[in-house]
């Protein structure tokens, strides 16, 4: 006891020596005092960083003119003094105290506490510190390393990945800055939902902001008890790897030639390093110097056309075809040479030891594959495939792997024709033998897809119908026995809705894919004309709240859309359900206000041609499961080309309750006939009843009239629906000042469908109503017709579509 009691007064007495690389039981390593590895590699003391007067515990290259701090054990808590002291107490932890904060321990080791402990620590040539049980034991296992809990900095033997048996995950994070290495926004680090292939992205806070090329020297271990990447280097070099302070992966080589560090590689720098830079289902080639890097993926096409002429590829790319089947249709695989291969993180699945063509059959087997890769190892063959969207991919001149993507069978037909350029480099004789082959080839597919076309024509349509059918070829033409089997016959248990224009029928294909078939009526005043203008204008359409169409159907007097299904129906067969309507509290109805708002000011102002609606109404607005609006039937739309504001038809159509007074008197319609309607179903979504209810207080008020009187009174939160239980009164009182807008009498005083949604979203301020256009129904006692409909009409009842209208 005495001998251990001098000692440690010695210890005490003296300062710490610089010479050693340990740290025993309450031996101090002072603010000034050093530890220095065995070889002289690595440093460890007290450091301020940068212009900082902070004071952290670090390791850094030792005799190195530039200072490279590797591992920061307070990043977090940094001391304010130099009043720091490292010792190992006496529970055996490794420990950073601060004087003037009453030795509050400001950094230790997370290990388990020991009384008796006679722990030591150690620095390695590696820059490891390592904690040992005792100073005999410490060579052959430790119980604690810094290289678990690393900073910004990966050495050679240090991991980044995660350790599945004792949940350690190995991350590498940036500084905040040069001058506080507290712990910053940018991360290296495995994605742990990873299905099929280790994939490690840097992070820009929760973003994925590039997806990891592993550079020189990888290592990458997966086994039953880690998974990790590491990078290895050899006695005559240093080399480091960083995540910086403004989100760069630098691998960095230190150079005796020049005495500092240079950059070997460093990622994301160029244009397609960026992770998703140009979006889904597309690639990004760097070498594209002078014209804009990003490119479809055989069988896509730009999802914003705009945005892509602009240069702005991050939206990416949707299906050429949209609703083409390529599910058992005659499609294939189209290669992609030497890529980057896409985003394994999510819906992919790794094959082992199978063949190329064996890769193939389970993508093409599997009509939710997308993609697949085949990759020959030097000891084995194995086969990848994605299902869903293809991200991130990369073309590399000299490096990558062949990514096979599923296209349609038009596609590959095209494809096929544009792979003709290796016949350059045959001989004469070659080309002659392969253009005979090739034309023999093509003969045999131009008389079958001639034979295939006439059939298909004499099938689906009618020869006045011939002419529509090659306007719209991208459509898909469902056969009428297919129709029938997806409908059960058009059961009645499958009929969903019926109105003016026939019978709405849920159905399922034979590859499972639920549909909803509206098929026209023959005695519904929606004729073959607005049948194929309702098909013309919805394959145009594409925006998250319009309906999609999948195809048609043309036999003989029948016509059929097909519909993708939604399971919610209508709003109003939800909405103006007593049982139903509580389903839709008030965030679910605001949601559905803008969700509407934004379909409609893109028929307005982001579609490819202004389209007006002309029959927008509660039951023309369905729900998907989770509630979610679409825009649908366009059987009375119209097109306005061009400049054009406003027409004028001798025919109205559209519902009594939701048209526009200018319209249903006139027959001029324009956007804010649109606006009008929405003003309608914005006002029913909010209270709950019909614009044909009519109230206690006053019979011949509608809707918009009991609106209006409450608004003057200021008491408009009284349409509350009674079934919303909360809702936020600055939000609905906005609705319904939006809504009184909307029905104005005047169209000029109406806002456009883009004011509206900056409305609503609070980024403009709605002005005050003027008296709205409200119609006065009939009272059950007289028989005075209503002003807004016009004589003539073939309607009875506030909420039948019209369809026809005497001539003027």
């Amino acid at each position: 006891m005495f001998l251990k009691a001098l000692l440690v007064f010695f210890l005490l007495l003296f300062p710490f020596c610089s010479s050693i690389d340990t740290i025993a039981l309450n031996q101090l390593v002072k603010d000034g005092d050093f530890i220095v590895s065995k070889e002289n590699n690595f440093e460890l003391g007290f450091f301020s960083p940068g212009n900082s007067s902070f004071r952290y515990v670090g390791i850094w290259y030792a005799n190195k003119s530039e200072k490279a701090v590797v591992w920061v054990a307070n990043r977090n808590n940094p001391i304010n003094d130099t009043s720091g002291v490292l010792t190992i107490n006496r529970y055996g932890k490794l420990v950073l105290y601060a004087h003037n904060i009453d030795n509050v321990s400001i950094w230790s080791t997370n290990v388990s506490v020991e009384t008796t402990s006679t722990r030591v620590a150690q620095l390695l040539d590696t820059g490891n510190l390592l904690l040992f049980p005792d100073s005999i034991s410490k060579s052959e296992s430790f119980i604690w390393q810094s290289f678990d809990y690393p900073t910004d900095t990966l050495l050679s033997g240090m991991k980044v990945g995660l350790n599945w048996k004792t949940g350690m995950e190995w991350i590498i994070t940036s500084w905040k800055s040069q001058n506080d290495p507290g712990m910053g926004n940018y991360s290296l680090r495995l994605n742990s939902n990873q299905t099929a292939t280790p994939e490690y992205f840097l992070y820009k806070g929760l973003t994925k902001y590039w997806r990891m090329d592993p550079g020189p020297r990888p290592i990458f271990v997966t086994d039953n008890e880690e998974m990790y990447y590491s990078f290895s280097s050899d006695n005559t070099s240093v080399v480091r790897s960083v995540v910086t302070d403004y989100g760069v992966n630098q691998q960095l080589l230190w150079s005796e030639a020049t005495n500092k560090w240079e950059e070997l590689w460093a990622a994301p720098k160029y244009r397609c390093d960026p992770y998703g830079h140009c979006g889904a289902n597309s690639k990004c080639s760097p070498d594209n110097i002078n014209r804009f890097e990003c490119d479809c993926l055989p069988g896509y096409e730009p999802k914003s056309q705009n945005a892509w002429n602009g240069r702005d590829g991050s939206d990416g790319c949707v299906s050429k075809r949209v609703g083409v089947s390529k599910c058992g249709n005659g499609e294939g695989f189209v290669k992609v040479a030497r890529v980057k291969e896409p985003d394994t993180s999510e819906a992919t699945q790794l094959l082992a030891s199978i063949s190329a063509n064996e890769c193939e059959q389970v993508c093409l087997r599997n009509c939710s594959c997308t993609a697949y890769i085949h990759i020959e190892w030097d000891d084995r063959n194995d086969c990848l495939v994605w299902y869903g969207e293809l991200l991130d991919i990369l073309v590399r001149s000299e490096l990558g792997q062949d990514l096979y993507v599923r296209v349609d069978k038009m596609e590959l037909a095209d494809n096929t024709r544009k792979s003709k350029g290796f016949l350059k480099r045959r001989g004469l004789l070659a080309i002659a033998i392969v253009a005979v082959l090739l034309a023999f080839v093509l003969i045999i597919v131009f008389v079958y897809w001639w034979l295939k076309r006439k059939t298909t024509i004499k099938d689906f349509v009618e020869a006045d119908e011939l002419e529509e059918t090659r306007r719209h070829p991208e459509l898909q033409f469902f056969h009428l026995n297919a129709i029938i089997v997806a409908t059960d016959n058009f059961s009645p248990v499958n009929k969903l809705g019926q109105g003016g224009f026939g019978t709405v029928y849920k159905g399922l294909l034979a590859n499972d894919q639920k549909i909803a078939v509206k098929r026209l009526s023959k005695t519904s005043g929606q004729g073959i004309e607005e049948f194929k203008n309702e098909v013309a204008l919805i394959a145009r359409l594409q925006h998250r709240n319009l309906v999609k169409l999948l195809g048609c159907c043309i036999k003989g007097e029948e016509r059929m859309l097909v519909l993708e299904h939604l399971p919610n129906k209508s709003l109003d067969s939800i909405l103006f359900d007593h049982a139903k309507r509580s389903l839709l509290d008030w965030k679910k109805r605001f949601e559905i206000i803008n969700g509407v708002a934004r379909g409609i000011l893109y028929l307005h102002q982001d579609s490819r041609l202004r389209i007006i609606h002309r029959d927008l109404k509660t039951s023309n607005v369905l729900l998907d499961a989770e509630m979610n609006p679409k825009v649908s039937d366009f059987g009375m739309a119209r097109i306005f080309h061009g400049d054009k504001l406003q027409d004028k038809t001798n025919r109205v159509v559209g519902t009594y309750g939701y048209m526009s007074p200018e319209y249903a008197v006139f027959g001029r319609y324009s956007t804010k006939s649109d606006v009008f309607s929405f003003g309608i179903i914005l006002l029913e979504i909010v209270s709950g009843k019909k614009n044909s209810c009519s109230y206690q207080q006053d019979e011949s008020l509608n809707l918009i009239g009991h609106v209006w009187q409450l608004w003057r009174e200021d008491r408009a939160l009284e349409i509350v629906d009674s079934s919303v239980a909360s809702y936020v009164p600055d939000e609905v009182m906005r609705c319904i000042q939006v809504g009184l807008l909307c029905v104005q009498e005047d169209p000029k005083d109406r806002p456009s469908m883009s004011t509206v949604v900056f409305m609503l979203s609070g980024e403009a301020s709605p002005p005050s109503p003027k008296q709205p256009a409200f119609v006065f129904r009939k009272s059950s006692g007289n028989d005075a017709a209503d002003p807004s409909i016009p004589k003539g009409s073939d309607s009875s009842i506030n909420d039948l579509t019209i369809t026809k209208l005497e001539s003027r």
